[in-house]
C-alpha cells in the first residue's frame, strides 16, 4: 500500500471510527467500510490501536486547521475570536452527521491516562488550550489560562450538549455564557 493509499485508509477510518467508536468497529468493518484487506491494514498498522493513532492526528489537523481558521474568519480582535469560537461549533454541530468529539469518545473507551490513545486525545485538547490562552493572553484578560479553561469548559459542555440533544442551540448559550466571562476576565 503506497503512502497515499495509506493516507485513504486513515481518512476512511476516521469515518468509521467517528460513527461507530473505537471498541465496536472492529478490523472486519474497517475492512468492508474502507475497501481495504485486513492484510493491507496490517502492512501500515502493526494494530489497531496504531490506526487509530494515525485517525486521531489526522482528526486532531484537520479540526485545529478548520476551528482556527473559522475563528480568524469570524472575528478580528482576539476577544470577537474567543468568541467566533462558539460560532464555529453551532456550524459544526448543525453538521450532518454530527456525533460529538472524536477525542472526547477516545478518552471516554480508552480511560487509563498512560494509555496512547488517551493520551493523544489529551494532547488535542492541551493545543486547544494553548491557542484560546494565547488569544485571551492577546485580548488583555486579567488571568488568561483562567479565562481559557473556563471557556474550553463551556466548549466541551456545549460539544456533548449538542450530541446528546437536550437543548435547540447549546452554542449560542455557552457563547452567551463565554461573553459574560470575558467581561469579568477585563476583556472589552
Amino acid at each position: 500500500m503506497s503512502a497515499s493509499k495509506r493516507d485513504e485508509l486513515v481518512q476512511k477510518a476516521l469515518g468509521v471510527f467517528y460513527r461507530n467508536g473505537f471498541h465496536a468497529a472492529g478490523m472486519d468493518l474497517l475492512a468492508a467500510e474502507t475497501g481495504v484487506s485486513k492484510t493491507s491494514m496490517y502492512k501500515h498498522f502493526r494494530t489497531k490501536e496504531e490506526l487509530i493513532l494515525a485517525v486521531l492526528r489526522l482528526r486532531d489537523e484537520q479540526f485545529r486547521n478548520w476551528l482556527y481558521r473559522r475563528m480568524d474568519e469570524i472575528g478580528d480582535s482576539p476577544a470577537e475570536k474567543l468568541l467566533g469560537m462558539f460560532d464555529a461549533m453551532g456550524e459544526w454541530f448543525a453538521e450532518k452527521g454530527y456525533r460529538g468529539c472524536m477525542f472526547i469518545k477516545a478518552s471516554a473507551e480508552y480511560q487509563d491516562r498512560d494509555d496512547p490513545i488517551h493520551a493523544q486525545s489529551a494532547e488535542h485538547k492541551r493545543l486547544l488550550f494553548n491557542h484560546m490562552r494565547d488569544l485571551a493572553q492577546d485580548a488583555g484578560a486579567s488571568e488568561p489560562e483562567k479565562l481559557a479553561r473556563q471557556l474550553l469548559l463551556l466548549k466541551e459542555g456545549a460539544i456533548v450538549t449538542a450530541h446528546l440533544g437536550h437543548t435547540d442551540d447549546p452554542a449560542s448559550d455557552a457563547k452567551m455564557a463565554a461573553s459574560a466571562i470575558l467581561k469579568v476576565s477585563g476583556v472589552k
